[in-house]
């Protein structure tokens, strides 16, 4: 980062407006620190009393994007401003263009080397394999035949490693197939969609939203400063839910302990969700997912006394940062 960029942090930039962005937005604004938000699609967030203006966000190409950004902190003296994103895809486009958007902004992501092991799924099991940490058994097919070979349990999913576009496949968590042929056809319906070597195929865990856990941390370096466990008991669609929708803060060590080996190896800096779920079989925690970014239930957090958007803001600032974890029995509900 430049030093005309280290000379404050007056403000911040959200990109996207969905209801996590609304969070984030609160969660500054409560605390006097002046919020832009960049919409996308959603509204939710352009109209909260704390956002002090609104920018739609081109749909562009990521290089567009990028000037687009520093041609905003250019004209409007946001140098030094911390840029929140709220998906993967803002997430990502940070991380690969962090040296150009640093002389400008505050980057609360990690850097490509280090976001790319939780953006491309097959990065992150490769990594759980090597610490040891389970995983669904998952298949990664070349081609129609190899599909042949998956040697996991009906029903199975297909799920794409990575959500760069937006079609009928990435929209969906994952896709169901109860046998071997629904399973090849809808293969082949996915490689129509996506790059054949993105298509994921894995076993589904057996069980529901009671068996579904989470850490979410704010770490400096792979070190939790700030962190709380938590159950997803209910998700929608139920199946294979793209949304929580029922949250409670809970105790489990084996979860945290898991996590904590993951965000080590990585060395992570910012916050980050890591998803795992109990397997009835064996009774074993498989992971799921990573998202290193606001994940849909993060205002929870407020709620059990770790205000992660506000925290990553403070740590940014240089602020010291006690260890801090989230009181166990607070719910969070999202009414769908």
């Amino acid at each position: 980062m430049s030093s005309r960029a280290r000379e404050a942090t007056d403000g911040a930039l959200v990109l996207g407006s969905d209801y996590k962005a609304l969070g984030i937005v609160r969660s500054l604004g409560r605390h006097g620190v002046r919020v832009w938000v960049v919409r996308d699609e959603h509204q939710l967030a352009n109209w909260s009393r704390y956002s002090d203006r609104s920018i739609p966000w081109p749909a562009s190409r990521e290089a567009q994007r990028v000037e687009f950004l520093l041609d905003l902190a250019r004209r409007n003296a946001l140098s030094g401003w911390a840029l929140f994103p709220t998906d993967d895809e803002t997430a990502a486009l940070l991380a690969r263009n962090r040296e150009a958007l640093g002389e400008q902004y505050r980057l609360t992501v990690p850097g490509w080397d280090v976001l790319r092991w939780a953006y491309d799924k097959r990065l992150t099991y490769r990594l759980a394999s090597d610490l040891g940490v389970d995983r669904p058994r998952t298949h990664y097919p070349r081609n129609r035949e190899d599909v042949l070979h998956f040697e996991g349990e009906y029903p199975a999913i297909l799920k794409p490693a990575i959500r760069a576009e937006f079609n009928r496949f990435t929209a969906s968590k994952a896709w169901r197939a109860d046998d071997e042929r629904a399973l090849v056809a809808q293969y082949l319906e996915a490689c129509a969609l996506v790059d054949p070597s993105l298509i994921m195929i894995q076993e589904v865990i057996p069980g529901g939203g009671d068996r579904q856990l989470s850490y979410a941390a704010l770490c400096r370096d792979g070190i939790p400063l700030a962190s709380l466990v938590a159950r997803r008991t209910r998700q929608w669609p139920m199946d294979f839910g793209r949304a929580s929708t029922y949250v409670e803060t809970i105790d489990a060590p084996d979860v945290e302990a898991q996590a904590r080996r993951l965000l080590a190896a990585l060395r992570f800096d910012g916050i980050v969700e890591v998803e795992f779920k109990r397997d009835p079989r064996d009774d074993r925690l498989k992971l799921l997912d990573v998202n290193a970014r606001v994940w849909g239930w993060h205002t929870l957090g407020r709620r059990a006394g770790v205000d992660f958007p506000y925290l990553l803001w403070e740590l940014m600032r240089g602020a010291a940062m006690p260890e801090l974890r989230g009181r166990t029995g607070v719910r969070w509900v999202r009414a769908l």
